[in-house]
């Protein structure tokens, strides 16, 4: 703009007094369901590798074949872990993971968690195996005892009943999704009211 130009615009301007607003009109947000954005948040926390944080395939505390597998997240009532671990909750899926080299569980047990949660399932049973014939024994179990707890969705493992493969396999009690968290509030809500 040459300066006569600019000149002349601000003589049109000369006069005129600016609209005060004291507020200022969001602009309306898109609404946005729970289960994609926690799907969008976990695929934003992974490495380019799609390798979940804690699910690392470089060291792990070697457990004993019979060694009972006992873990809880910090809020888990005590009545919930102990019938998680009586075997009182019914399986809802079954993952076994016999025969699979490390990295093969871990992406199955990634791929299973993924499925798991996406069916809104809360209580499932991973089998590892006892490892007693492997070199080192019970590999396969230390490593799934260890990345369990890493996942968000898990609340809580213990090692199975007897019948359900003792030490050779886990419970695992998953979070409940948005969309049962809700179903459950209706639930209660029509009882109360």
């Amino acid at each position: 703009m040459s300066s006569s130009e600019w000149s002349s615009f601000l003589h049109e301007l000369d006069g005129l007094t600016p609209l005060r607003q004291d507020t200022l009109a969001a602009a309306p947000r898109p609404e946005r369901d729970a289960d994609s954005l926690q799907a969008r948040r976990q695929a934003a926390e992974s490495d380019p590798a799609g390798q979940q944080p804690g699910l690392s395939l470089d060291t792990v505390t070697l457990l004993r074949p019979d060694d009972v597998v006992s873990y809880k997240k910090p809020g888990v009532q005590d009545g919930v872990f102990k019938k998680l671990r009586l075997g009182k909750y019914p399986c809802e899926a079954r993952l076994d993971l016999h025969n699979h080299s490390i990295e093969q569980a871990r992406r199955a047990l990634l791929g299973f968690m993924r499925d798991c949660r996406r069916l809104d399932l809360r209580s499932v049973i991973v089998v590892h195996g006892k490892g007693e014939r492997g070199q080192p024994q019970a590999l396969l179990k230390s490593y799934v005892s260890g990345w369990l707890p890493q996942l968000p969705e898990v609340l809580a493992c213990h090692s199975t009943q007897r019948p359900h493969g003792g030490t050779g396999s886990l419970y695992v009690l998953l979070r409940k999704s948005e969309r049962a968290k809700q179903d459950t509030r209706e639930r209660l809500q029509s009882r109360l009211g």
